[in-house]
């Protein structure tokens, strides 16, 4: 027998504040699977801590994936700060035990449901370089890697590629 757990079909929820531990661990997880991808919660990533609380103010929306009572995958959009008609996708992560089970694909269309209920003209995101998996799926969905990249000069020395996916 492997060491793989295997989870029933995750319940997708709106987050609350108190999934701050199991939104940490997910991500946390997803980090540690990358030579110097570092998660400062503090430093960097403070509304994790209260995430229901801070997507609230940026009137945004943010969700979890919870199977056996933890979190094991996420997502959150808002409008994009530089573009107004279209939203932004933010912080999609999927826990490795529930990978390839099309999770990553259900959260993403949250996301998408939300900015055609917004009106917006499609959906935006950043993903860091090294996470090749994600690119695939967000590929595989619709997205176009924009030939921008973004340096965020964080603990991880992260670059970003810009994903579009456009409705109209």
């Amino acid at each position: 027998m492997s060491g793989a757990v295997h989870f029933a079909s995750p319940l997708i929820r709106p987050a609350r504040d108190d999934d701050a531990d199991g939104l940490i661990a997910v991500i946390g997880s997803a980090f540690a699977e990358y030579p110097g991808c570092v998660l400062d919660v503090d430093g960097e990533m403070p509304d994790l801590r209260a995430i229901a609380t801070a997507y609230a103010a940026l009137d945004g929306c943010f969700w979890v994936a919870e199977a056996e009572g933890r979190v094991v995958g996420c997502i959150g959009c808002r409008q994009a700060p530089d573009e107004p008609d279209m939203t932004e996708l933010m912080r999609l992560y999927v826990h490795a035990s529930t990978r390839r089970m099309g999770l990553g694909a259900r959260l993403t269309g949250l996301v998408e449901e939300e900015a055609l209920r917004r009106h917006s003209r499609g959906v935006l995101l950043w993903s860091d370089t090294r996470f090749l998996d994600a690119h695939r799926l967000y590929e595989r969905l619709g997205y176009v890697r924009q030939p921008q990249t973004r340096a965020l000069y964080d603990a991880s020395d992260t670059v970003e590629f810009y994903f579009r996916k456009s409705f109209v």
